[in-house]
């Protein structure tokens, strides 16, 4: 009778918590960090993109290669910050920022032309709101600015919160 209930209760147990859900703040997932400034892959991976470039073409391919390197360098960033590698993470943040820009003139090129862009616009604005979200939490644990003083050169005031700012109203025109 005990090997029964404790049976039972364990499977109740285990169908409880099968059907709990997770509630993100937006449903759009960034990739993970792809290699990294100072790897051995890192330069072989921009050479990769500049050939993917010229793969994805037309209005949707435009859309998605764009998306998915301004989705990249997101990353890029976010984990250059989290490493206090300040001037690699600016410089991510504005090639994402770059690539983020080319996303809605392929859209409206492709709607130009005839095409149901629907799902491309919900696309957009998710991953807008995904960055935005990602954005703000940057945000919160960084300066507003720093000096970077790399060795044998000048040194440089980095304006983060400035960057973060700019790169927030990049994403804010596609909402």
């Amino acid at each position: 009778m005990k090997k029964l209930f404790l049976s039972l209760f364990t499977a109740i147990i285990g169908l409880y918590f099968q059907f709990q859900v997770a509630h993100a703040a937006s449903p759009y997932v960034l990739p993970y960090p792809s290699a990294m400034p100072g790897s051995i892959f890192y330069k072989l991976n921009l050479i990769q993109d500049e050939v993917l470039k010229y793969w994805y073409f037309g209005n949707f391919g435009q859309f998605k290669y764009s998306l998915s390197q301004s989705d990249k360098y997101l990353v890029e960033a976010k984990t250059l910050f989290d490493y206090k590698q300040y001037l690699l993470a600016h410089q991510a943040l504005q090639k994402s920022d770059n690539y983020f820009r080319k996303i809605e003139p392929a859209i409206f090129s492709a709607k130009q032309n005839g095409k149901n862009v629907v799902e491309k616009e919900e696309t957009l604005e998710e991953s807008a709101k995904k960055h935005i979200e990602e954005l703000l939490e940057l945000q919160k644990n960084l300066p507003p600015s720093i000096e970077w003083r790399p060795e044998k050169q000048q040194s440089k005031i980095l304006k983060l919160s400035e960057a973060i700012e700019n790169s927030i109203r990049v994403r804010q025109e596609a909402l």
